[in-house]
């Protein structure tokens, strides 16, 4: 799937990571691709993104539409050509957007579920939930902070830092499932500072039939504010799964 060039503003958008089992997640992903390891754990979580002034680069600020937006992640790598590449795969998005959700996954890439958001900021505290038209639901409580997760796999703030930046590629499964549609993010700048988090509630994270008991464990959240960012289309990759296991359709909602 190709689309034109989109432009507009990130106003805010919260990292939710997690460490994983790297044998849980081998087994839940496509075989396209494979975890992006840190210290031999999978990294996977939910991107919580408010985009405002979104358009086709080119157009008027005035056309813009604005929305919030929640991203289920998985950091990964694959071989293209003979040559490693990493990003994430996203196999769920999950949107306030009516619009977003007639278009995903015809006009651009992965299938959006609408999904009603409630988002109280203040004080630099943020509560933020969503419970989308399936029932998945997620709820975060997290205040803004300097210091860094004492549980983390990350060394520090810079090397997750890092390590997301350079996953800026990002591959959903397009409508019927054959390829996995890309999208590359690119930022003016790049800034993230930690929040700590009080309270994190994942319907699927949590769900012990995909997921066993300590499979998943919170390892940190990070915050963006205010950052100018363009989305381009990135060449579709072949799904080389025959048979989506039931925990990947789940995922995707079609079970």
């Amino acid at each position: 799937m190709r689309i034109p060039t989109i432009i507009g503003t990130i106003d805010r958008r919260i990292l939710i990571n997690y460490q994983a089992d790297k044998e849980v997640i081998e087994k839940f992903l496509p075989t396209t691709f494979r975890p992006k390891l840190v210290k031999g754990k999978a990294i996977v979580g939910i991107c919580l993104i408010r985009l405002k002034n979104i358009r086709p680069k080119g157009l008027p600020f005035n056309i813009g539409i604005s929305s919030e937006n929640g991203a289920h992640r998985i950091a990964v790598e694959w071989t293209e050509n003979g040559e490693v590449k990493e990003g994430v795969y996203v196999p769920r998005r999950d949107t306030s957007s009516r619009l977003n959700s007639l278009a995903g996954g015809r006009v651009f890439p992965g299938v959006h579920h609408l999904a009603d958001f409630k988002v109280k900021e203040s004080n630099g505290q943020y509560n933020i939930e969503f419970k989308s038209d399936d029932g998945t639901f997620l709820s975060i409580v997290a205040q803004e902070t300097n210091n860094w997760s004492k549980v983390s796999v990350f060394d520090d703030k810079d090397c997750a830092s890092d390590f997301f930046k350079n996953g800026s590629v990002g591959y959903s499964p397009d409508k019927i499932g054959e390829t996995f549609d890309g999208l590359e993010l690119k930022t003016k700048n790049w800034e993230v500072s930690p929040l700590t988090v009080s309270k994190v509630t994942s319907s699927f994270f949590e769900d012990k039939s995909v997921f066993p008991d300590g499979a998943v464990t919170f390892d940190n959240a990070l915050l963006m504010r205010n950052i100018d960012h363009e989305w381009n289309s990135k060449k579709s990759l072949e799904n080389k799964n025959t048979v989506p296991n039931k925990s990947y359709l789940q995922w995707l909602g079609e079970v």
